[in-house]
């Protein structure tokens, strides 16, 4: 006799976030900024270059049964967001450059990206806590604990790609492994809106 849904165990929840992905040009130009801080700071964990991307909202653990509600809600908000523009621009550091926890490189932000995170977060507050924080569009290309103190130079890296169109939001799954996490794509919205 098959048991009653509601008394099966919820399937294992997933570990989602929404981001934007970069163009190859893009990365390019970041690899070729951070080579020499890459090298000079060893003990950092690098981040993978096909793991760099634009966290929009951070969802966190997420049972499946949410996550074709999700993908509805993306869906919506790409449907109204036009195509943005942005290029990667400048580096930086959290909490800051002498005590640097996070190293980032940024990308230019007219107001379309904190735009379209907050369209996100609105979109998805009934089930997901916003973010505390105010957006900042960035991509995190190394991380270290404890923090390192990076020299004043750091701030004044050289890094600007070529514009490139936002055309896409994802809805990312990390599986977490090591020595880096393994991001899967469970969802593709184009932006749409005029």
């Amino acid at each position: 006799m098959a048991r009653d849904r509601a008394s099966r165990p919820e399937a294992k929840p997933q570990r989602l976030f929404v981001a934007i992905t970069i163009p190859e040009r893009a990365a390019e130009a970041v690899e070729e900024a951070m080579q020499p801080w890459q090298e000079a700071f060893p003990r950092a964990r690098w981040v993978p270059r096909a793991n760099w991307h634009v966290t929009v909202q951070f969802l966190g653990w997420t049972y499946p049964r949410l996550v074709p509600w999700v993908r509805g809600r993306l869906a919506e908000v790409a449907a109204r967001t036009p195509l943005l523009e942005t290029r990667v621009r400048g580096v930086g550091a959290f909490p800051s450059v002498r005590r640097a926890r996070v190293l980032w490189a940024g990308l230019d932000d007219d107001g379309s990206l904190t735009g379209l995170a907050g369209a996100v977060s609105a979109s998805l507050a009934r089930e997901f806590q916003p973010e505390s924080r105010p957006f900042s569009a960035h991509l995190t290309v190394a991380r270290s604990d404890p923090p390192i103190s990076l020299p004043a130079s750091y701030s004044e890296t050289a890094l600007e790609s070529e514009p490139f169109a936002v055309e896409v939001v994802t809805l990312m799954r990390s599986h977490l492994r090591r020595p880096a996490p393994v991001y899967e794509p469970v969802g593709e919205f184009t932006l749409s809106g005029s």
